[in-house]
């Protein structure tokens, strides 16, 4: 299969090793991995922050540039861009498009997945060969559980990690009070969820927080280090490419 990788925004500035791994787990499960150079943001932000017209030549890019029909399908390690592509982006299209637009809309949408969806619905696979010996768990981010309603592929794909030990976290399906320019407008909402979020990682004693959002990672993580809690966040790509050949060497969290 011929598979189009969206990096995301976070993914290209400030996350990099996600959408690599995101690239070296599809190649060694047999895929052909293309990165059209010319992508760009999909526009979540501007749509999820009340501008929805702006965000147009974004959304025609992202449907140019993955359009191509030689590209079966599109995948990214972000459920929140994800869910922008197959839900915000026709809702813009009809509200503000062409004809054009929304046809292009219509056949990218028709092949994009993040990349929990895309293994376990499209290939049918929840062992992908991964080795990770430590002590996980797993939070589920509010785009990809409630807008792409992705469940549990998240965590069949870690249970079947050998040597992980994955631990279960508490009312998990609790948002981390990240939510893009939410946790700007409204830092003191969103510091109180985080630190709901934190207490709850707290009582599980892991080693990695993992998730399938950079952004709520990123925001989780931040937490976590300013306290010294000695528990790391890793993206869920990053421990799906980890085998015994090749780990993931895990750096020391801050204590």
């Amino acid at each position: 299969m011929r598979i189009g990788l969206f990096a995301t925004c976070l993914g290209d500035t400030l996350f990099p090793e996600a959408v690599k791994s995101t690239a070296v787990l599809l190649a060694r499960l047999g895929h052909d991995v293309v990165f059209p150079p010319g992508q760009t943001c999909c526009g979540q932000m501007h749509v999820n922050t009340g501008y929805q017209r702006e965000p147009v030549p974004l959304v025609r890019n992202f449907a140019e540039q993955f359009g191509d029909a030689s590209i079966d399908a599109v995948v990214m390690p972000s459920g929140s861009c994800a869910g922008s592509v197959r839900h915000q982006h026709e809702i813009i299209a009809e509200r503000y498009g062409d004809a054009a637009l929304r046809s292009g809309v219509a056949t990218v949408k028709a092949k994009t997945y993040e990349l929990s969806e895309f293994l376990v619905d499209v290939l049918d696979a929840t062992d992908v060969g991964a080795y990770f010996p430590q002590r996980v768990t797993y939070h589920p981010t509010c785009h990809s559980l409630r807008m792409l309603r992705v469940g549990e592929k998240p965590l069949r794909l870690l249970r079947a990690v050998d040597s992980i030990d994955l631990v279960e976290l508490p009312e998990a399906d609790a948002c981390c009070g990240f939510g893009g320019t939410f946790a700007v407008k409204n830092a003191d909402t969103s510091t109180a969820m985080l630190q709901d979020k934190m207490r709850n990682v707290a009582t599980t004693g892991v080693a990695v927080c993992t998730a399938g959002d950079s952004s709520c990672l990123m925001h989780i993580g931040g937490g976590l280090s300013r306290i010294k809690s000695g528990t790391r966040t890793l993206h869920l790509a990053q421990i799906l490419s980890s085998t015994r050949t090749a780990p993931h060497v895990l750096m020391e969290a801050a204590r």
